[in-house]
């Protein structure tokens, strides 16, 4: 797995700006962003489009969470398998001393000192000197070993503890993401209904896409696992947006980016707010096939450029992996992985 580099955070040149708002104006109408016009129908288009943004944000704050209950649950279930073979390891070792106790007894008593078996918490005792001064050099030394692993044990429970506790709030955070996410979408599916019919067809029209594969001329990607996460990006063109999904049978924006560079065998991770340091920054005038185009001031929105002005992304849902002019809406980075 490629390793995440920190990148150099060059601003976008003055040139490649005028390039991108030029473009972005001449697809305003496709990605229905805000016009000048004061038509109730375009002020619902622009209200409709809102609405998804506001969802696609909400779906990578909800990646997040969810990415970090994952970790969580593995630490948890890492602690609590460190514990059970700690708390076996104390056990094999009571059973040694044990064994020595009910050999002293036998041959006419037991030492004091071996009372400690009969505790739960040999430290008290075992901080005196005067029983270690009782006990064979062995005897002393497993005696030490098994204060130090109920120690070692005690501490881990305590780690274990507060992991579930945070696992806990982590759940409930990817909850309380999950609840803003589908009340923006049930919003936004609101307001798309409450269209003129002529304007939903426009937009169930331009939701499903043009079908056609665009003239990519003929650019070449900046590497090997570039080409490859082309590739990949490619064959998932016409599967359906879906929210927290990351393939193969349906993706957000940032879950089609991390699969098709999982194909390349790179690591990417999960936000697109995260994908946007995943490697180096470069103009959008030096695009080329394989890297990732992030989207809106707060990153919210990552597609994969293919060349020829082109990007593959995960729109929003309704709307399947399709083709896009790169200029759909304000680009915030361009990243190479």
């Amino acid at each position: 797995m490629a390793s995440h580099r920190r990148p150099t955070q060059p601003g976008l040149g003055q040139s490649t700006r005028v390039t991108v708002l030029s473009a972005a104006a001449a697809t305003a109408a496709a990605a229905f962003a805000a016009p000048a016009s004061a038509d109730p129908a375009d002020s619902g288009k622009a209200r409709v489009d809102r609405l998804f943004a506001q969802a696609e944000k909400a779906t990578e704050e909800y990646d997040k969470a969810d990415e970090r209950a994952g970790e969580l649950r593995r630490q948890v279930r890492d602690a609590q398998d460190s514990v059970a073979r700690g708390q076996e390891r104390i056990n094999r070792m009571r059973g040694a001393l044990g064994a020595i106790a009910g050999a002293q007894y036998r041959s006419g008593g037991l030492d004091p000192s071996l009372a400690l078996l009969l505790s739960e918490n040999p430290d008290s005792y075992l901080d005196k000197a005067a029983a270690l001064d009782r006990l064979s050099e062995r005897q002393s030394t497993q005696l030490r070993e098994l204060q130090q692993e109920m120690r070692r044990i005690g501490q881990q429970r305590t780690e274990a503890t507060r992991k579930l506790a945070e696992l806990e709030r982590s759940r409930v955070e990817v909850a309380r993401h999950k609840r803003t996410v589908e009340s923006k979408l049930a919003e936004a599916r609101r307001a798309l209904n409450a269209l003129p019919t002529a304007d939903r067809a426009a937009f169930d029209r331009a939701s499903r896409g043009g079908g056609r594969t665009p003239d990519l001329g003929g650019a070449v990607p900046a590497s090997g696992r570039a080409a490859a996460a082309v590739l990949a990006a490619r064959q998932a063109l016409g599967r359906p947006y879906i929210w927290g999904a990351n393939g193969p049978s349906g993706f957000d924006c940032s879950g089609l980016m991390q699969w098709s560079y999982a194909q390349a065998g790179v690591g990417l991770p999960r936000t697109s707010q995260a994908q946007r340091y995943a490697g180096h920054q470069v103009p959008l005038s030096e695009a080329r096939p394989g890297d990732l185009v992030v989207y809106r001031a707060d990153a919210s929105h990552v597609a994969m450029y293919v060349g020829n002005g082109q990007v593959i992304h995960a729109p929003y849902p309704g709307a399947p992996v399709r083709y896009d002019p790169v200029g759909m809406m304000p680009v915030s980075s361009v990243t190479r992985v």
